[in-house]
């Protein structure tokens, strides 16, 4: 049995206030709390007067009558007391009624003590009630002090509890959310694809273990921002092991997917940096080697030239030159043309290889000038008439009389156009057309504000011969040649029995490099190319800024 000096102890400056309508029970309740060595501060008669009470007294404990005078009963004061102050508060009634018991319980009350009152079941009941509040209230500090947000729910996925970090996360007030469904108060979805995740309280209450949320999980707020969240759910049991809800606890992981990013962004740029490294030192491989290289080559492939022009000389006057000896396969003249056609081709392909090393590293000098193409392009054209005349090819030029000058690079212009037209006269059968076309368009393709309205588009185009879409997306690549040219290249120039006709020598004319360096060369001038081959023909073209930006 406990003694009352024990007693007295025990409830040392806990201050109480009693909420009473009947003022003779009001006087018996106040004495039964001071003869326990309680303190009470006021009485209380009606629910409004116990609100302000409570308000200015802020009392350790409330001991609160259901029936009161006034609009307002107890339960309901009881409601607003412990919303706004955390104060815990006993009902005293002689009502316990099914009804009247379960609009209590929905408060969360601290004890129900039914009336008569006897001393000793009010000292536990109190006791009780401080006990069970200080731990709450302890664990309610530990909640609420906690940097990650925690929301626990029942059985039936009702939130209960929302700690304030929870709060600030979700936007949703713990008054709000109580009792509302989990999936309305924290809406989950992936990062990735913005759809709703599978519940994970669902998953952690089906097996009764821990579930972690990965790192692309996003938080939809009560006002629909996004914030990444982590962290898991685990499962609550009861004190007989029964499942009883869950708790999740998450935070906020913006912070660290930012330092996440940063440091994969630093080792992205590191990579980088090493591969611009080694990009730089290939680069200057390249360039030793190609530099290396066209020295070495240059130098036999002109002496090779030098000793044909020599051979042709004491040939000519030993009388052999002109000699019908070899009159059935071509004239000794015909293979040391040949000789010295091949040595200017691998002369030419250095060139163009050196060239288009110029235009990969960005460093080719432009000269702009402007251009009148009216009288630039006959001029260009000119020099291809008696060739194309020799190949019995036809040649068509259509120049459109309102074309402004341009501003561009005159020797890089000369050579995508020579370039084209002698592609065109290689691949061209006798009696096939050739044309040429420039006219002004307007520049419908690029959406961009700094793109020219107007462009200049030459199309250079020959019949007779039609590219598959295959080919057509291989014929920019250095070294193709198309499948009719590797027909012609399978005969052999050096079979003594065979003679080879002019226009056959023709086609084994070129570098291999001539189109992959056109279309590098007009990149460079800030324009477009494109093939096309329809019906029998094919086209080549080409679209230019009137004036480089």
């Amino acid at each position: 049995m406990v003694s009352i000096s024990s007693k007295k102890d025990n409830s040392k400056k806990i201050q109480v206030l009693i909420v009473e309508d009947e003022f003779i029970l009001a006087i018996n309740l106040q004495e039964s709390l001071e003869s326990l060595g309680y303190t009470v501060v006021d009485i209380a008669d009606s629910a409004t007067a116990a609100i302000d009470k409570a308000n200015q007294l802020r009392p350790n404990l409330i001991l609160m009558d259901i029936r009161l005078q006034g609009e307002m009963d107890g339960i309901q004061a009881a409601e607003q007391i412990w919303n706004s102050l955390q104060i815990p508060i006993i009902y005293v009634t002689g009502h316990s009624d099914k009804s009247t018991v379960e609009r209590a319980t929905l408060t969360s009350p601290f004890g129900y003590i039914l009336k008569p009152i006897r001393e000793q079941e009010l000292y536990v009941a109190i006791q009780t009630a401080l006990n069970r509040y200080e731990r709450e209230q302890f664990l309610s500090t530990v909640l609420r002090e906690m940097g990650d947000g925690v929301i626990v729910v029942d059985t039936q996925l009702q939130v209960k509890y929302l700690n304030q970090v929870a709060e600030a996360l979700t936007e949703w007030r713990l008054d709000e959310a109580k009792n509302r469904m989990f999936s309305e108060i924290c809406q989950l979805i992936d990062q990735q694809t913005q759809l709703p995740i599978e519940n994970p309280i669902v998953l952690a209450l089906q097996s009764q273990t821990p579930i972690y949320l990965n790192d692309r999980i996003l938080l939809v707020t009560k006002n629909g921002t996004k914030i990444p969240i982590a962290d898991s759910v685990t499962a609550i049991k009861d004190r007989n092991g029964a499942i009883a809800g869950a708790v999740m606890v998450f935070r906020d992981n913006t912070q660290r997917l930012l330092i996440e990013e940063r440091r994969l962004t630093a080792f992205r740029a590191q990579q980088l940096e090493i591969q611009m490294k080694e990009l730089q030192q290939l680069n200057k491989l390249k360039e030793d080697f190609l530099a290396t290289t066209s020295h070495e080559m240059r130098t036999p492939l002109s002496n090779i030239k030098m000793a044909i022009s020599m051979l042709e000389n004491i040939l000519d006057k030993q009388g052999i030159l002109n000699s019908e000896t070899l009159s059935k396969s071509g004239s000794v003249t015909q293979y040391l043309n040949i000789l010295r056609d091949q040595c200017e081709q691998e002369l030419n392909l250095i060139d163009d290889l050196l060239e288009m090393r110029i235009i990969d590293a960005d460093i080719y000098p432009l000269q702009l000038t402007v251009i009148n193409l009216q009288n630039w392009l006959p001029h260009v054209i000119e020099g291809f008439e008696e060739l194309i005349q020799a190949q019995q090819q036809i040649l068509e030029v259509n120049i459109a009389p309102d074309l402004p000058p341009i501003v561009s690079d005159l020797n890089l212009l000369t050579r995508i156009v020579s370039e084209l037209l002698n592609n065109a006269g290689k691949y061209t059968p006798a009696l096939e057309r050739i044309t040429v076309n420039v006219q002004l368009i307007d520049n419908t393709k690029s959406l961009s504000n700094d793109a020219p309205e107007k462009l200049v588009q030459i199309i250079i185009s020959n019949s007779g011969i039609e590219l598959s879409p295959t080919e057509q997306s291989l014929i920019f690549d250095p070294f193709y040649r198309t499948l009719k040219s590797q027909t012609k290249d399978k005969s052999t120039i050096f079979d003594l029995d065979y003679q080879i006709p002019q226009s056959q020598l023709l086609q084994h004319s070129g570098t291999g490099l001539g189109l992959a360096l056109v279309k590098k060369l007009v990149r460079y001038l800030q324009g477009t190319i494109e093939v096309t081959s329809t019906e029998g023909w094919t086209r080549f073209i080409v679209e230019l800024p009137i004036k480089l930006n």
